[in-house]
C-alpha cells in the first residue's frame, strides 16, 4: 500500500512540474506578443559599416528595421541597396519621364519588419468611359379634338383620349473619373544575406480618391489595426485620409482643417493630430469619427508615441520649452493629464525633424545637430556627414558624405 502510495506522489509531482514548466512557456509567450503590442521591443539593431552608392542626388533616405538596407529615391526612381552586400537590389521607375506627379509618391519602413510600403501612381487608361442611357418611356396625352392618326393597320382602332406610349431613344453619355490611379505596394525583403531570394513586390490596392497632382506630406502607420493615415496637399485644401489595408478608405479631416503632425497609436490605431481650424489649434485624438481634445494650448504639438505614451511638445518662437506626455489609451477622454518630462531650450524649426527612441528619449536634429533628451537630461550630438539621419528607433546614425559621382553612407550607433 506504502508502495502504491509513493507512486502516486512521485507521479504527482512530474505532473505538477510539466504543468508549471508549460504555464511557464505560455506565460513567456505572450509576454512577447504583449511586448510587442504595448510598444516594447528587443534592444535596436546598431550596425556600424560603410558602403558606396552610385549616385550623388539621393532623396528621401529611410533606412530599414534591420538597418541593412537603405531606401531612397533617385531621379524619381525609387531604389533599395543592400548595405551589407553594396548593390541595389530593388528599383520602381516612374511611368512617365515628363509628369513629375506620376511614379513613387511616397514610401516608409514597417518599425518591426524589412518591408517597405509605398505608394505609386499612374495614369488611368479608363479616365473617360461612355455609357449607354436608356431613358424611361413616357405616356403622352392626346390633344382634345384631334384627329385620330392614321394606322398601317386599317382594323385597328385608335380611341380618344387614350394616352401614348412614347419610347425615347437611348443615347451615349461621358463619365470622367479620376485621371490618376494610385496604388499602394507592400516591398518584403529577404535576408540581407540571401543572394537568392528576390524582393516580394506584392500590389495591395488601388485608391482612386487621391486627387492628381496631390502631395503626399505626412505617412504613419498603426500595424496592429492594419490603419494607415496620410495627409494629402491639393492646392490650398488638404485631406487626412484613413485606409485600411483590408477594407475601407475614408476621409477624416473636417472642412477647412490643416494637420501640421500627427503619430499613429501602436496599440489601438488611434491617431493624434496637431490640428489648425481657423485660429483655434488643439491636440486631439481620433479614432473613427469620434474626436478627443488632448490640448488646447496652442503651442503644443504632437511629438510622437512609444511604448504607452503620447509625447507632445510646447514650441514657443521656434524653441521647444517642454515636453510633456500623457497615457495612449482605448478608452479615451476630453482633457486628459499632462505630466512634463522635460523643460528647457532646443531649437525648433520646419528643418528639424523629432522622433521618439525605443528607450523613450526625445531626439530632436536638423543637419548640424542631434538634441537627445533621455530621462529629463539634454545631451547633444554634433552630426559631420554632408547630410545625417536618424533612424526611427533613435538608435542609428546615418551619415552620407557626397563624390562626384557616387554617396559614402556610414551607419554608426547614436552615442550621446
Amino acid at each position: 500500500m506504502k508502495k502504491k502510495l509513493r507512486i502516486l506522489v512521485v507521479w504527482i509531482l512530474v505532473s505538477l512540474s510539466f504543468q508549471f514548466g508549460g504555464y511557464s512557456l505560455l506565460n513567456n509567450q505572450i509576454q512577447k506578443v504583449m511586448g510587442v503590442m504595448g510598444g516594447e521591443s528587443e534592444p535596436p539593431i546598431t550596425p556600424q559599416l560603410k558602403a558606396t552608392i552610385p549616385g550623388s542626388d539621393l532623396m528621401n533616405i529611410q533606412v530599414s528595421y534591420a538597418k541593412d538596407y537603405l531606401a531612397y529615391s533617385e531621379n524619381g526612381t525609387l531604389k533599395i541597396f543592400n548595405l551589407k552586400k553594396g548593390k541595389v537590389v530593388f528599383e520602381k521607375k516612374s511611368p512617365s519621364t515628363t509628369d513629375k506627379t506620376l511614379g513613387v509618391l511616397t514610401y516608409q519602413w514597417l518599425p518591426d519588419r524589412s518591408t517597405l510600403l509605398y505608394f505609386y501612381a499612374k495614369k488611368n487608361p479608363n479616365e473617360i468611359t461612355s455609357v449607354t442611357i436608356y431613358p424611361k418611356a413616357t405616356a403622352q396625352s392626346p390633344a382634345q379634338n384631334s384627329t385620330p392618326e392614321k394606322t398601317e393597320d386599317p382594323n385597328q382602332k385608335i380611341e380618344k383620349g387614350v394616352p401614348k406610349v412614347v419610347q425615347p431613344q437611348p443615347y451615349t453619355e461621358k463619365r470622367y473619373g479620376n485621371p490618376q490611379l494610385t496604388e499602394l505596394y507592400s516591398l518584403e525583403l529577404p535576408d540581407s544575406d540571401d543572394d537568392d531570394t528576390p524582393p516580394d513586390n506584392r500590389f495591395n490596392r488601388t485608391i482612386d480618391q487621391l486627387p492628381k497632382g496631390g502631395k503626399l506630406e505626412n505617412l504613419v502607420f498603426s500595424t496592429p489595426s492594419n490603419l494607415i493615415y496620410l495627409t494629402v496637399k491639393n492646392g490650398s485644401s488638404q485631406l487626412l485620409m484613413e485606409i485600411d489595408i483590408m477594407k475601407d478608405v475614408l476621409t477624416r479631416n473636417k472642412s477647412g482643417e490643416v494637420i501640421s503632425n500627427m503619430a499613429a497609436s501602436d496599440r489601438y490605431g488611434t491617431l493624434y493630430v496637431t490640428s489648425k481650424i481657423g485660429d483655434t489649434h488643439q491636440v486631439l485624438a481620433l479614432s473613427g469619427t469620434k474626436r478627443w481634445v488632448i490640448s488646447k494650448k496652442s503651442n503644443d504639438r504632437v511629438i510622437g508615441i512609444r511604448a504607452g505614451k503620447v509625447y507632445l511638445g510646447e514650441v514657443i518662437n521656434n524653441e521647444l520649452v517642454k515636453i510633456k506626455t500623457t497615457s495612449d489609451r482605448s478608452e479615451l477622454t476630453d482633457n486628459p493629464s499632462l505630466k512634463t518630462e522635460w523643460e528647457g531650450s532646443i531649437p525648433f524649426n520646419e528643418k528639424v525633424c523629432a522622433l521618439i527612441g525605443v528607450n523613450g528619449q526625445i531626439v530632436v536634429y536638423d543637419n548640424q545637430t542631434a538634441s537627445i533628451v533621455t530621462e529629463g537630461h539634454l545631451a547633444e550630438v554634433k552630426l559631420q556627414g554632408d547630410e545625417n539621419y536618424i533612424s526611427v528607433d533613435g538608435a542609428e546614425l546615418i551619415q552620407l558624405t557626397k563624390a562626384e559621382t557616387s554617396t559614402l553612407v556610414e551607419l554608426q550607433p547614436v552615442k550621446p
